[in-house]
C-alpha cells in the first residue's frame, strides 16, 4: 500500500490555488519507467527504483506535482499494474481523461523513436491519450510496429506522418521530445533543418525544449512561434523527477484541461516554465568529443588533446537555424530554476530535513520563506537556495553529456 499524501503538501499547495474557477498546476510530463513490478527492464538506463507505484507517490507527496505524464504507459506490465491500482481503488479515472491518484492526475503516454526516410537519423516523440483503454489500444497496435513493445522509446517502424495520424485517430497529443539535444531529436543532426520535412505542422500540439534549451533560444525559429513550449524532466530516477516542470492554468488536472492548455484556449495556458538554466545541460556548448573540453564551432582541432570529432552543443547548433530574433515570440516567462539536487553541500539527509518540515521540493521552491529554511538547514545553503530562487547563481556550462554545476560553493 502506498502512503497518503502528507498535510504538509496540503498546506503548501492550497497556496497556489486561486479563488477564481481556474488553478495553477504543476506538471512533469517526461517521466520513464525504469523497472516493471515484477522486475522488467523498461527504460534500460532507468534506475531500478524507477517503478510506478513509486513515481506517482514520489511525485505527488516528495515533488509535490500536480500532473505527471509516464511515457511508457504503453509497456504491457506497466499496464498490468495501473490496471491492478484500479481495481483496488488507489487510482480513478478521471472523466476528462488521465488517472487520479489523490490528488494528481497521471497522463498516459508514450515515448517513440522515428527513424524513416524522411529522417535522416532518430527522432524522438511523445504521444499521450487520455483514457486507459484507448492506451491499451494504441500498445496493441504498437505491437505490430516495435521489436519489443515491452522497453522505452522504441524504434517504430512508421514514418512520422503515419505516427502522427494514428495519434490523432485516437484523440492524442503529439509533441517532438527533447528537440534540440545531439542525439534522437527533431533539430538536432544538421541534416534537418525544419520540422516539415518529418511532420505535419497541423498534428503537433506542442514542442518539448529539452533541459539544454529555453524559450528565449528556442524563440529564435520562427516555426515554432506557433506551438506552446513544455519544459519537462525527462527523469531516468526518482531525484530527476520535476528537475524542469510547468505551471499550467486550467480548471482542473485532466487530460481535456491539458489540451486546451496546450491550444491556449478558453483561459487556458502555460503560465510559466521551469527549468535548468540551460548553461546546467548536458549539450549546452560545443565540446571535444574525446577529452570533453569547451571548443567552439569555429575551431577545427581541439587544442587539448588534437581530436578533430565535436560534439555539437545545443547553442550552436540554434544559432545555425535561428530564422528570428531572440525573444521575438511571445512566451510565458521561463524561470531558470535549480533542481535541489544540484545545490552544493545539500545532500540527502538535509533534503531529508527540508521535506520533513516543508512537505515537498515544489514547496520549498515556491513558497517556504528564506527565513523559515534558514532555520532548517546551515544558513550558507539557505542563502544559495534562495539565490537560486532568485536567479543569480552562476554555473559551469555543461556539454558531451556532462551536466554543467553551480559555480557558488
Amino acid at each position: 500500500m502506498m502512503r497518503k499524501q502528507s498535510m504538509q503538501f496540503n498546506i503548501y499547495s492550497c497556496k497556489r490555488r486561486w479563488e477564481s474557477k481556474m488553478g495553477a498546476y504543476f506538471a512533469d510530463l517526461h517521466i520513464h519507467i525504469g523497472r516493471t513490478k515484477s522486475g522488467r527492464a523498461v527504460k534500460i538506463t532507468g534506475a531500478k527504483t524507477l517503478t510506478f507505484s513509486r513515481i506517482i507517490d514520489h511525485a505527488r507527496d516528495h515533488k509535490g506535482l500536480d500532473m505527471i505524464g509516464i511515457i511508457d504507459s504503453h509497456s504491457p506490465e506497466v499496464l498490468e499494474e495501473m490496471e491492478m491500482l484500479m481495481e483496488a481503488g488507489e487510482l480513478q479515472e478521471h472523466r476528462e481523461g488521465g488517472l487520479m491518484y489523490g490528488g494528481m492526475n497521471i497522463i498516459l503516454g508514450s515515448e517513440l523513436e522515428i527513424n524513416d526516410e524522411n529522417t535522416n537519423g532518430p527522432i524522438h516523440v511523445l504521444c499521450f491519450f487520455s483514457y486507459f483503454q484507448t492506451m491499451k489500444e494504441f500498445s496493441r497496435w504498437l505491437s505490430r510496429h516495435l521489436k519489443n513493445i515491452h522497453l522505452s522509446s522504441q524504434r517504430i517502424y512508421v514514418s512520422g506522418k503515419e505516427l502522427q495520424q494514428k495519434v490523432k485517430s485516437l484523440g492524442g497529443l503529439f509533441i517532438p521530445a527533447h528537440v534540440f539535444t545531439p542525439f534522437k531529436s527533431l533539430y538536432g543532426k544538421g541534416v534537418r533543418q525544419s520540422l516539415t520535412e518529418v511532420f505535419d505542422p497541423n498534428l503537433i500540439d506542442g514542442i518539448e525544449l529539452g533541459l539544454s534549451a529555453d524559450t528565449v533560444m528556442a524563440d529564435q525559429l520562427s516555426e515554432l512561434h506557433g506551438y506552446s513550449f513544455l519544459s519537462n524532466s525527462d527523469a531516468h530516477s526518482l531525484g530527476k523527477i520535476a528537475r524542469e516542470y510547468q505551471k499550467i492554468e486550467m480548471e482542473e488536472a485532466s487530460f481535456r484541461e491539458l489540451e486546451l492548455a496546450l491550444k491556449q484556449e478558453g483561459g487556458r495556458r502555460i503560465l510559466a516554465n521551469y527549468g535548468l538554466d540551460p548553461k546546467l545541460g548536458k549539450y549546452h556548448q560545443t565540446v571535444c568529443a574525446e577529452c570533453f573540453i569547451y571548443s567552439g564551432p569555429e575551431s577545427g582541432i581541439c587544442l587539448h588533446c588534437g581530436s578533430s570529432k565535436k560534439i555539437k552543443g545545443v547553442a550552436d547548433r540554434i544559432s545555425e537555424l535561428k530564422t528570428a530574433a531572440a525573444g521575438t515570440g511571445s512566451r510565458p516567462p521561463y524561470v531558470h530554476q535549480v533542481p535541489l539536487e544540484f545545490i552544493p553541500g545539500l545532500g540527502p539527509k538535509m533534503l531529508e530535513k527540508l521535506l520533513d518540515n516543508f512537505g515537498t521540493e515544489m514547496a520549498v521552491l515556491h513558497s517556504v520563506p528564506f527565513e523559515s529554511i534558514k532555520k532548517v538547514i546551515p544558513e550558507r545553503i539557505a542563502i544559495i537556495i534562495d539565490k537560486a530562487r532568485q536567479g543569480s547563481l552562476d554555473f559551469h556550462a555543461g556539454g558531451g553529456g556532462k551536466y554543467g554545476k553551480v559555480a557558488d560553493s
